[in-house]
Order: C-alpha cells, then structure tokens, then sequence
C-alpha cells in the first residue's frame, strides 16, 4: 500500500509539489539517530577523531565528529574543481577524498589540499564516497558503483545498476549497501563487487542508508522507513511515513530521526516500529532535505524553510532555531559543543550546540549543497562552483 500523501494547498503549494518532484527524480538523502540513556547521555562517536571516512561519519549516520576544532578558522587551502561539487568528502588517513560533477574523483593531501590523483567516472559525481578497507566506494550519474584503490587511484572493480546513483554507500565488514534510482537497495562483497542480495521499493533510494549491528535501515521516495537483514535482506521492519522522504537516517538505542517533504521532521521508535513525534514549522511549510545530526539528546536538522533547528530527541520539542538567508540542503556536523552547517546564502556557520548561537561564520560566495566533513582539527566543505575549501586553525 503506498503511503498516504496529503494534499497541499495555499500559497506555497507550487512549490512544495515542484520540490517533492524534483528530489523524487533527482534524489536525495536520509538522516537517522539514536538516543543513549533515555536521552540523557550518547553513546560515544564510533569515528576515530583523524577519520570521517564515509557520508555523515559513521555506520549510524550520526554527523557526529570523533574530534573538536580550533575555536577560531580560516581557510587553509582551496581546491578547485570547474563543474561543481555536491559531493561531501571523506577524509582518511591523512587524505582528502571528493568527487565532482565533472565526474572525477580526487585524492587531496589534508595538510596542504596537493592532488594525489584523480579517477575518471562514467558520469556526475554527487554520491559522497565511502573509504573501508583501502578503497573507496562512490556511485555516479550514470548508474555506476566504482571501488578505486585508495592508495593509487586505480578501478578495483565496478557495478552496474540500471539508474543513477546519489546515495552514498555504507560499509559492515565484508558487505555494502547503498540505493539508486531504479528503485532498488543494493548489498555487494566488498572485495569483488558481486551482488549479493537486491530489494525493490516504491521510489527512488537516494539516501544513504543507516546500518546497526546486523540491520540495514532505508528510507526513500515510496514514503516508507525499510528495516532489513544485511545478512540475506530479508525484511525486518516496515514503518509507513506518510510523504516522501528526501534525507538520510540516523540511529542510536533504537531511535532514528529523519526529516519529510510535508514539513515534518520524524523520531522513530524502532523497537515499537512507529512514528513516536513529529515536528512541524507551523510558520513555513518547506521540506526538510537535509540529513540530521544529533548529539546530548539533540538533534540538529536544517530545512527549505532557510532555518536550522535543534529539536529534543526524546519528543521533538523545539530548543532553539537559527534563520539563514538561503534553504539548508546541506546537512549539519556537530564537532564538540558545536554544529557546522552550511547555506544557499553561501554561508557556513558554527553555532553553539547549546545555544544556537553564531560563534563563527564564513562566507564563500557560492550555494552550498554538500556537507562539512571534520576530522584530524580540519573541516572540508565544497561549494556549488566548485571550490573546495578546507578550514584549520586561524592561530592565536
């Protein structure tokens, strides 16, 4: 049964249904989280505070660093790539990993932004690549799943699904899962790239999806929250959403989060397998693209509203909320008592996690669609014109 999608109606109906059929054909991405402890306290980062080796920084898809960053940054370095970026790097063992919408990706050294190599796709790149066992997993534009060696840049092996490919992969030993617009979700051998097992949905996979202990969990454009086995993908769990889903989820202690295109942002209970709140702005009703990052039972999400909001996990009860000039696609990172986010107005802001308060800003001229990736006291973050900037200390 397809989930049950309410008319819109009044001025902004245009442009919510111009936006559902925009990211239902083009995709995008879900967030999900977990709470510790009845919300009181977190289980700790599972990213070491060098790495932030795939899209949202770990399995959990938390947006949680494993380190903090200097109170005060600047640019260190910037690279540029002509067509576009919407990609967000991994980083890794000292190495900076993008892709770009000329459909290469590049190997940047982290201290000084150097070019270690690039690989050349099939198409566009705005999949986020994922680093696991010295490769590195991406998909593209023309429905390609690649594993190049980390090292050299060299192909691996490569996969053919029957679309395009924005979700980002995830990685639990031996196996991978990731989505695509043909409508399935996706698990291959890590080393050689075969098929493992395939599930068809309703919609267009375009988030990444969450993995916890032996589950893999999905959200999509079909409306619907798929639990399944990473073993065999057998299904699990189905939890009905109600409106089409365009961001990727986070899961901690059997809760996960994730924002809707019907001006909705969700906490899931996992074990009941039922939607336990929702928040709504009841002032702007835009969707919520971008992908959640949640820490001390906070949960940090940014919408097409032009509004970051930081809501209480354990019932969505609205803290504190931050107006930018422009929506927010991109996906928020919290680095220590801190969030990182990045805006359409071409801004990035580090907001106090507490507070909401602007503690440092940057502006770099052009739209921002990918998210910051933190690691090793750096954060790296691509602009739509295609210059990578990456952020250190600023000094004393």
């Amino acid at each position: 049964m397809k989930p049950r999608i309410e008319q819109k109606t009044g001025p902004n109906a245009v442009r919510w249904i111009r936006g559902a059929i925009v990211v239902c054909l083009l995709g995008l991405a879900v967030t999900a989280i977990d709470l510790a402890d009845g919300g009181e306290t977190q289980t700790p980062p599972s990213t070491a505070p060098g790495d932030w080796p795939m899209f949202r920084a770990d399995p959990q898809l938390t947006g949680r660093a494993g380190g903090a960053l200097a109170d005060k940054l600047k640019p260190v370095w910037v690279f540029e790539i002509e067509e576009g970026i919407e990609s967000t790097a991994a980083i890794h063992d000292g190495t900076v990993y993008v892709g770009g919408l000329d459909g290469y990706l590049y190997a940047l050294e982290l201290e000084s932004g150097e070019s270690k190599w690039k690989y050349q796709a099939r198409g566009e790149i705005k999949s986020s690549p994922t680093v696991h066992r010295g490769r590195v997993f991406f998909g593209d534009g023309d429905g390609t799943f690649h594993a190049v060696d980390a090292a050299t840049g060299k192909a691996q092996w490569t996969f053919q699904a029957e679309a395009e490919i924005v979700s980002s992969a995830n990685v639990s030993g031996d196996r991978l899962v990731f989505g695509s617009h043909d409508q399935f979700l996706y698990c291959l051998g890590v080393d050689a790239g075969e098929l493992l097992w395939k599930v068809e949905t309703d919609g267009y996979v375009y988030g990444a999806p969450a993995i916890v202990g032996g589950s893999v969990l999905s959200t999509g454009c079909d409306g619907y929250l798929r639990m399944v086995s990473l073993a065999d993908g057998s299904e699990l769990k189905q939890v009905e959403l109600g409106s089409y889903v365009g961001a990727s989820p986070t899961v901690l202690d059997g809760w996960l989060f994730v924002g809707t295109f019907d001006n909705q942002v969700l906490g899931v209970n996992l074990d009941k397998g039922e939607i336990a709140w929702s928040y709504e702005n009841s002032d702007r009703q835009f969707p919520y693209l971008s992908s959640a990052a949640v820490s001390r039972n906070v949960v940090v999400v940014g919408g097409r509203d032009k509004t970051i909001h930081a809501l209480r996990a354990e019932d969505g009860k609205p803290l504190w909320s931050f107006a930018t000039q422009g929506k927010v696609d991109s996906s928020p990172a919290i680095a220590g008592t801190r969030v990182f986010a990045g805006s359409a107005s071409g801004e990035l802001f580090a907001l106090d996690l507490e507070s909401g308060e602007v503690v440092w800003r940057f502006d770099t001229g052009s739209p921002i669609t990918a998210s910051p990736a933190i690691a090793a006291g750096r954060l790296v973050l691509g602009t739509t014109d295609g210059q990578l900037y990456c952020f250190g200390q600023a000094g004393p």
